[in-house]
């Protein structure tokens, strides 16, 4: 095998790493924002709320549809937040997660 063909498994095995990363970040992300709105709507059964977060996660729009779903539940339960807000947790959480994830937690 070349050098060439080593290097570029290489950069493919880091890329694969990256993106394994990457989803884990996410869905921490996104689990975090779902406790985070369960705790600001008041709801009894917090897992559940957030396993349904996770589910909008699998959707199309992925990130986009988490914080649409829950702009939308927090507007349904009454609460007057603003989608911004909703999109700064979220990038928040995001950052936290990424460096759990770093750090092997």
């Amino acid at each position: 095998m070349s050098t060439f063909e080593d290097r570029e498994k290489g950069f493919e095995k880091k890329f694969a790493a990256d993106q394994d990363l990457e989803f884990r970040a996410q869905s921490r992300g996104n689990r975090m924002l779902g406790e985070w709105a369960a705790k600001k709507m008041g709801l009894e059964n917090v897992e559940d709320y957030v396993r349904a977060v996770m589910r909008a996660e699998l959707g199309a729009g992925g990130e986009e549809d988490v914080a649409r779903k829950v702009i939308q539940d927090l507007a349904g339960a009454g609460l007057e937040v603003r989608e911004t807000e909703v999109r700064s947790k979220l990038e928040e959480f995001l950052a936290i997660a990424r460096e759990q994830v770093k750090a092997g937690e």
